[in-house]
């Protein structure tokens, strides 16, 4: 597929849209939307059988969302992909991570945007403040055991696409570690 135009149709602080002109292989053109968004971090905050969860309202579902850590850099902010990951846990938990390692990196959803996610799975939690964005003032968290995790996923109460890939991320991880 060749792109043969491309166009604003809208921005704001946090997003681009664009209307990109295409022409498939078969020689017929077709249109794309894109969401241009900067790229993400996702942290999982584990400790003693289970994580470190946020909930907030999502705007888009007209519902709260039970979700792992997740965020980007404020405009103008910037620094290496683990210090973003550092900032946001800390930012959203209050939690600050002794240690941290790299699972990933996810798509968010590439028949929508190009906005990628790396995911972190955090550990030797300890706590401090939060420093919430104001859109994050509603947020809340809560320690949830594993198992509890598996029923939030299996009842529909836990359904945030990055968190779902990630937890994908974090058992490949285990079950790679047990094999070795």
């Amino acid at each position: 597929m060749r792109t043969t135009s491309s166009r604003e149709v809208y921005r704001n602080p946090w997003i681009r849209v664009r209307e990109d002109a295409v022409e498939h292989p078969d020689g017929s053109a077709g249109i794309y939307g894109v969401v241009e968004k900067p790229d993400a971090t996702l942290v999982i905050a584990a400790e003693r059988g289970g994580f470190w969860l946020v909930e907030q309202f999502r705007h888009p579902l007209g519902r709260r969302s039970w979700e792992f850590v997740q965020g980007t850099w404020p405009a103008g902010g910037s620094g290496t992909a683990e210090e973003l990951a550092r900032a946001e846990l800390a930012e959203e938990t209050g939690l600050r991570a002794g240690q941290i390692r790299l699972l990933g990196r996810i798509d968010i959803a590439p028949g929508l945007t190009d906005q990628q996610t790396d995911v972190w799975l955090a550990g030797d939690l300890t706590p401090g403040p939060t420093a919430r964005e104001v859109t994050e003032a509603d947020m809340r968290q809560q320690f949830v055991p594993e198992a509890e995790l598996r029923a939030m996923v299996g009842d529909g109460r836990f359904t945030d696409a990055p968190s779902l890939a990630a937890l994908s991320l974090l058992l490949l991880d285990r079950a790679t570690a047990t094999e070795e």
